[in-house]
């Protein structure tokens, strides 16, 4: 259904007619038709086209009765008061706002005089419509993060995972399904066992048994991806790992086994990589600009556009047929794939605010509707 897709339009909405506003007292959704009757007729429509009607529509697209629209969700460092902050940008409404704050400190470090050039990592995943900070450092330079800090959209909540055996930074973060997995990295101390070391957390099960722990999966064979942050991209049941030397790996996900990763589809990994719904890897070539698919038969990677835009990609995620896009100057730009012609634009952030990671979730649920 439209109410699903993605729709970060650069295009300014219209404000809602006055004689649609029918002013604090609520109108019928559809006259002559049921509440009930009229919410599954509403919910087959466009929230984009709902939304400038009138207050009741509005408000329906906003409850717990309307299925959930894909929101943008982007953590930001703030360079007035150097906090990280959660901000959610509204496609409908075309707003951002910001996430009520854990009651967690996010007491992590992002920028530090001797790594003047490049910025501390903050490594967070998007899982089963919920997103999780799993690795940064400590301003003592140790791991940040004991357990997985866990954000609900449609419960506005912050919550905390289970413990993970070894706290890690600079690591392997990723997803497949339900399951989250950690892998190598460094924790207070490097450490060769760490180095080796893979974990899972599977939502689904815990879901299902009340049984929040890791689980130790198959290690690697050796620590040569434990200095760098890397997106372990989910793709087909395996995960997709490519280390800043261009060293890549593949983790089998259904059968707990490394496998030596295609040679075509290490080369073109040339910036960060995306999986749309794990089945259609999109990576950027940060120095040219390219965005390219991957083709499994043939092992290569085919160009779909070009764009200065897009030199200096640093993080990328895709759903919903667009992909999303932090750019070398910290601009955010969408991507619509789907597209006969693949088009894009940009979405502002708040100025002063330093993009660090973006993620595409449920929208907010409104307390206020």
């Amino acid at each position: 259904m439209g109410s699903k897709s993605l729709t970060l339009n650069p295009r300014k909405r219209q404000k809602p007619a006055p004689h649609y506003d029918h002013g604090p007292q609520e109108q019928s959704l559809i006259p002559g038709l049921s509440e009930h009757v009229a919410e599954l007729c509403l919910s087959r429509v466009h929230p984009s086209l709902l939304y400038s009607v009138c207050r009741s529509w509005r408000r329906l697209i906003y409850s717990p009765l309307f299925p959930p629209f894909r929101s943008l969700y982007t953590l930001i460092f703030s360079s007035s008061n150097e906090e990280i902050q959660l901000l959610s940008f509204d496609p409908i409404s075309s707003k951002w706002e910001s996430i009520p704050p854990a009651t967690y400190p996010l007491n992590f470090l992002v920028h530090h005089p001797s790594f003047i050039s490049r910025n501390l990592p903050v490594q967070s995943i998007s899982v089963a419509g919920y997103l999780v900070l799993l690795a940064a450092t400590a301003p003592n330079f140790i791991p940040a993060l004991s357990r997985p800090l866990v954000f609900s959209p449609l419960s506005r909540s912050w919550s905390l995972g289970p413990p993970m055996e070894t706290p890690r930074r600079w690591c392997v973060s990723g997803a497949s399904g339900p399951a989250i997995y950690v892998a190598s990295g460094i924790g207070s101390n490097f450490s060769s066992a760490v180095a080796k070391s893979l974990e899972k957390w599977d939502l689904e099960q815990d879901d299902e048994m009340g049984d929040f722990k890791w689980k130790k999966m198959r290690q690697l064979k050796d620590g040569r991806f434990s200095r760098d942050a890397i997106d372990a991209v989910g793709w087909r049941r395996k995960l997709c790992i490519v280390n800043v030397a261009k060293q890549g790996t593949m983790y089998d996900v259904d059968n707990d086994i490394w496998e030596e990763m295609p040679e075509g589809m290490v080369a073109g990994w040339r910036g960060p990589v995306a999986a749309m719904d794990e089945e259609v890897l999109y990576g950027v070539d940060e120095s040219k600009g390219v965005l390219a698919r991957y083709n499994q038969e043939s092992d290569n990677w085919e160009v779909i556009m070009e764009t200065e835009n897009l030199r200096g990609a640093r993080q990328m995620t895709a759903a919903c047929g667009r992909l999303c896009v932090i750019c070398g100057d910290g601009e955010i730009i969408v991507i619509d794939v789907v597209a006969a012609l693949p088009r894009f634009w940009a979405v502002e952030i708040p100025p002063e605010l330093e993009p660090l990671a973006v993620h595409v979730l449920p929208r907010l649920s409104r307390p206020d509707y």
